[in-house]
C-alpha cells in the first residue's frame, strides 16, 4: 500500500463560519498525525466563500503549532502571487518554528478569479506571460533565499547579501507542484520534487510524470526523482453512503468548471435535491460523471484497491488524498468526523 499523506483546503461549510473550519483543519490534522499519515497540506485560494486557506502560511502555523510530529505544508503558494522575499522569509521562519517538519510546495496558477488576481499583483493582472517567463527565475529565488549563505542582489552597482532567515540551521523540502507538461519539465531541469495535481486536473497523469522522471537532472539536494500525486477521496462503512457523501463536493467542482466559485459545502440532501430538481443542468452531468471517475469513492476495501491501483498505473510510492466528504441535514455543521472517517478508514485498512 502507497504511503498516504493530507491535503485540505479548510472547506467552510453551510451554515458555519471561518473559525469553525480552522477548528476543523487543526483537529483534522491531529487524526491524520495519529492515523500514522506522513504530511498535512494546506492549499492557496482566494475570494471563495467556500476555502478559508487564503493567507496559507498563517494556517499552517494554525496546524503545526495543534501538532507534534507530522509534515506540514502548502500544496501550495501560487509563486506569481507573491514576492519571492515574502514566500522565503514566511516559509523559512515556518522551518525555525517547527524543525524538519516544514514542506513548500509552489505553484503558478491564479489560484483565484482575474479580479482577485489583479488587487494581489497590484494591478498585473492574471499569470501573465512575463509571469511565466520568470517562474523559474522566481523558483531560483525562494530557493537561495531559503539557504544560510542567502543570495546576492544587486541593486545600483553594489551587491547585498539577502537571507530569509537569520542564522538558520535548517530549510524546507520545497517541492514544485502543477498541472501540465511545464511544471514538470521545470522540476526536472531543476532536480526538485515534484506532485501532480490528479484531483484538479485528473488528466495528463501519466504523460507529466514520464515527463518529469525521463528529464530529471540530479541536485545537490535531490538524488532521483521523487513525486506523488493527489486524489479526491470520500470512504464511508458503506459503498453507498460514500457515493452520496461525494455529491456535494462534486457539484462544487462542477459550478467551479462553469464558471462559478466554491461557496459553502452543500449538505448531502442538499446536493441530492439539486440534482433532482434540475438545479443542475443535464448538460453538466458528463462533467460531473467524468470528475467522479477520477475519485477515490467506496467502502474502505473498495478504497483501497482503488488507491492500490492509482499507485500502481503512476508509479509513485506516496498518494495525498483530498477528504472531501459531505454531512447530512440534522447533524452539526462541523464537517470534520465525515472527513475524519474517510482518513480512519483508510488507515484501518492500509495498515
Amino acid at each position: 500500500m502507497a504511503i498516504l499523506s493530507v491535503l485540505d483546503l479548510a472547506p467552510v461549510a453551510e451554515g458555519s463560519d471561518v473559525s469553525q473550519s480552522l477548528a476543523n483543519s487543526a483537529k483534522l490534522a491531529q487524526a491524520a498525525e495519529r492515523l500514522g499519515y506522513r504530511r498535512y497540506w494546506l492549499a492557496e485560494h482566494h475570494s471563495m466563500p467556500g476555502i478559508a486557506s487564503a493567507a496559507t502560511s498563517v494556517v499552517i502555523a494554525h496546524v503545526a503549532a495543534a501538532t507534534k510530529t507530522i509534515r506540514v505544508g502548502a500544496g501550495g503558494i501560487m509563486l506569481p502571487n507573491h514576492a519571492p522575499l515574502v514566500v522565503a522569509e514566511q516559509f523559512g521562519l515556518l522551518e525555525a518554528a517547527f524543525p524538519g517538519r516544514i514542506d513548500l510546495g509552489i505553484g503558478r496558477a491564479p489560484g483565484t478569479d482575474p479580479v482577485t488576481s489583479y488587487a494581489l499583483r497590484h494591478g498585473a493582472g492574471g499569470v501573465t506571460d512575463e509571469a511565466v517567463q520568470r517562474f523559474p527565475e522566481y523558483v531560483d529565488n525562494v530557493l537561495a533565499m531559503m539557504e544560510p549563505e542567502g543570495v546576492g542582489l544587486s541593486v545600483a552597482g553594489r551587491t547585498h547579501v539577502l537571507r530569509a532567515t537569520p542564522q538558520a540551521r535548517s530549510v524546507p523540502t520545497i517541492w514544485l507542484l502543477g498541472s501540465s507538461d511545464y511544471s514538470a519539465q521545470l522540476a526536472a531541469e531543476k532536480g526538485m520534487p515534484y506532485v501532480f495535481a490528479h484531483h484538479f486536473s485528473g488528466s495528463g497523469t501519466a504523460e507529466a510524470l514520464q515527463l518529469y522522471r525521463r528529464g530529471f537532472k540530479p541536485s545537490p539536494e535531490l538524488a532521483s526523482p521523487l513525486t506523488f500525486l493527489t486524489v479526491n477521496a470520500v470512504v464511508a462503512e458503506d459503498a453507498d453512503e460514500a457515493e452520496r457523501r461525494a455529491l456535494p463536493n462534486l457539484l462544487m467542482m462542477v459550478a467551479l468548471r462553469t464558471g462559478g466559485t466554491l461557496g459553502p459545502q452543500l449538505l448531502v440532501e442538499e446536493a441530492e435535491k439539486a440534482i433532482a430538481d434540475g438545479t443542475v443542468p443535464d448538460a453538466h452531468r458528463p462533467l460531473m460523471d467524468a470528475m467522479r471517475s477520477r475519485w477515490v469513492i467506496g467502502d474502505p476495501a473498495s478504497a483501497r484497491a482503488q488507491l492500490e491501483q492509482l499507485a500502481a498505473t503512476y508509479g509513485v510510492d506516496e498518494v495525498m488524498v483530498h477528504p472531501v466528504a459531505a454531512a447530512h441535514v440534522g447533524t452539526d455543521p462541523d464537517r470534520s468526523p465525515t472527513r475524519e472517517e474517510t482518513l480512519r478508514l483508510l488507515a484501518d485498512v492500509a495498515g
